[in-house]
């Protein structure tokens, strides 16, 4: 057996949603902060996420986290998210599958009946609460960073549907957001398929027509992800699908599937629909949004408080959802391994 990488993982997901977290085996990433560090691997170890997430040891729905020393005095540990297409600066269930395997390995000591941290991800510091019992984490909220809506109701034409109305927000990444009924499709795991076509279309349009960049942060632009949800009245709670690029959309090609759902209700599309609904009226402080993903699993939200961004009105919104820890690997290369990268094949990836 021969390797020139060995990386160490432990396998969890959230509600349904893959978030593998790197334990050992990185390389130094330099930086002074997480999103500079983020920004370092990006440009100089990328290879390490095409590793990670493409076959034969990934798969088009995996999302994978590195842990890292934080850089802020007030930060317990700290995550890079890394996805398909993108270095995402914060994810919910990314967030929650790091603090259930920071906890049940015992990277970092757990507290009964409840473990207070504060973790350091690219777009800030984020303070978490676990509920743990019997060594198990049962139930992760975390207060998460502002979320604020750019644009509402604006009307775009998208490839292949015509004219579709959507708005823009941000919620950790930039989401582009719009009404399910626009498409004539219910959300649901059967139809799948659908639904990512009409939300990579969505994305791909608004990347071209209301290209957004964070007020406070120029190198964070958008929107990178798209958000389909069903319209529901003051107060309901949600459903929704979210869409996780697996490669770039091409109009040409509007059939091409670029995308898996989210198996999870999305923690950051969460922020941003909520961000989004508060701006429309729809939803007020101190009460929680249960919203579902496609497969019924469920995250609990609520806007704590208000605040700004920039010139935008923004949420402070909590979030809490359960990870499960399933298993522990090794990864090696073979310096003969003719894919040392992974691959992509057209029959699941779109490529």
């Amino acid at each position: 057996m021969r390797t020139n990488r060995l990386i160490h993982v432990v396998e969890a997901h959230a509600e349904g949603e893959p978030g593998r977290v790197i334990t050992g085996g990185m390389p130094t990433l330099p930086g002074n902060s997480v999103f500079e560090q983020m920004q370092f691997m990006q440009a100089n170890h990328d290879d390490i996420r095409l590793f990670m997430l493409q076959e034969p040891r990934g798969h088009p729905a995996l999302c994978c986290n590195v842990l890292v020393p934080p850089n802020h005095p007030a930060a317990d540990a700290g995550f890079i998210v890394m996805e398909q297409t993108e270095y995402p600066p914060m994810s919910g269930s990314n967030l929650i599958c790091v603090t259930t395997v920071l906890l049940e390995t015992g990277i970092l000591p757990m507290v009964e009946p409840v473990t207070e941290l504060v973790l350091e991800s690219p777009a800030g510091l984020i303070n978490v609460r676990a509920d743990c019992k019997d060594g198990k984490v049962t139930r992760v909220t975390f207060r998460n960073v502002p979320a604020f809506a750019m644009h509402l109701d604006r009307e775009i034409d998208v490839a292949g549907y015509g004219k579709i109305t959507v708005d823009v927000a941000w919620g950790g990444m930039f989401f582009v957001i719009a009404d399910v009924a626009q498409f004539g499709i219910d959300v649901a795991p059967e139809n799948g398929a659908d639904l990512v076509r009409a939300t990579e279309a969505i994305r791909h349009a608004a990347a071209q027509q209301l290209p957004v960049v964070h007020p406070e942060n120029p190198d964070i632009t958008g929107p990178t992800i798209g958000n389909l949800m069903v319209k529901h009245e003051k107060g309901a709670s949600g459903l929704g699908a979210i869409t996780v690029s697996t490669g770039p959309y091409d109009p040409a090609r509007p059939n091409a599937l670029t995308g898996v759902l989210d198996r999870s209700p999305c923690g950051t599309g969460t922020c941003a629909k909520m961000a989004v609904l508060h701006a429309k009226g729809l939803l007020d402080v101190g009460v929680d949004y249960v919203n579902a993903g496609p497969m019924g699993t469920t995250f609990t939200g609520r806007i704590e408080e208000l605040t700004k961004v920039g010139n935008y009105d923004a949420i402070i919104p909590t979030l809490s959802g359960q990870g499960w820890i399933y298993g522990t690997a090794q990864y090696m290369r073979d310096p003969s391994d003719p894919f040392p990268n992974g691959y992509k094949i057209g029959d699941i990836w779109g490529a």
